[in-house]
């Protein structure tokens, strides 16, 4: 609970078997969580069993993506503030409370790893993936004349219930590339976001995709082409979705 509102975490899952009853003790400690919703993805036989009792709900979603299990999970949650955030140990259950701390300001609040004294050794925050994300952020800044970015493919992030029901008619990627169609509709619908770093630590096991450099770099070509479609699209007068109803937010 956070100054009344019920919190809730969203947690995709793969190939987590290993990690999944860890992060969900982890964030379940911070004290602010009220509920973990983890997606059973096409997860690896097993992964069930470890959430069992752990205290987290488990759902299934058969459509294979990251963006399908997203949107599935955030369905289900029935927070008034929604957490999403990856369950394979990357990410601290005690940045909750930093995610928390901004969503009195902003209905949106984005996750970075390009703090270089957050990220841990062993963490896959290389020279290719924090520059090639950092370098997404910037002209997705340039383009839309955003607040600052840095770090389009982070995973960690909050939504207010108002933000998430005001897109979600609006997600149409089942794909890894889901994450940064969030913040482009964000910035389309002139929702208010900010962007805070977070801690980043050593993945246990393998990712599917940042695991392999070409993987991340056909996903990174992907995000580009998404960019420079929805501005141009934009620039034609295209409307994606209404604006947000909420200009003064606090």
């Amino acid at each position: 609970m956070w100054h009344g509102k019920r919190v809730s975490v969203v947690f995709p899952t793969y190939n987590e078997k290993e990690s999944i009853r860890d992060a969900v003790a982890d964030f379940f400690a911070s004290g602010y969580v009220d509920e973990i919703v983890v997606v059973n993805n096409n997860a690896a036989e097993g992964t069930d069993a470890e959430v069992a009792g752990s205290g987290a709900r488990i759902v299934h979603e058969p459509a294979q993506g990251y963006g399908h299990a997203l949107q599935r999970g955030m369905a289900e949650a029935q927070g008034d503030i929604i957490i999403l955030a990856e369950p394979d140990g990357t990410f601290s259950g005690e940045d909750v409370i930093k995610l928390l701390a901004y969503s009195d300001d902003v209905p949106v609040v984005f996750g970075t790893r390009t703090q270089r004294e957050l990220v841990w050794r062993g963490a896959n925050m290389g020279f290719f993936l924090k520059w090639g994300n950092w370098a997404v952020g910037k002209l997705v800044e340039f383009l839309f004349n955003t607040t600052l970015l840095t770090d389009v493919g982070c995973t960690m992030r909050l939504f207010s219930r108002d933000a998430y029901e005001h897109l979600a008619p609006h997600f149409s990627v089942g794909g890894s590339h889901f994450g940064p169609q969030m913040l482009l509709l964000t910035i389309l619908a002139d929702i208010p976001f900010i962007e805070i770093p977070v801690t980043y630590r050593q993945r246990v096991g393998e990712s599917s995709v940042t695991g392999s450099k070409l993987k991340a770099l056909a996903l990174g070509s992907t995000m580009i082409a998404m960019i420079l479609r929805y501005r141009l699209q934009s620039w034609a007068g295209r409307r994606f979705l209404p604006p947000w109803p909420h200009p003064h937010y606090r």
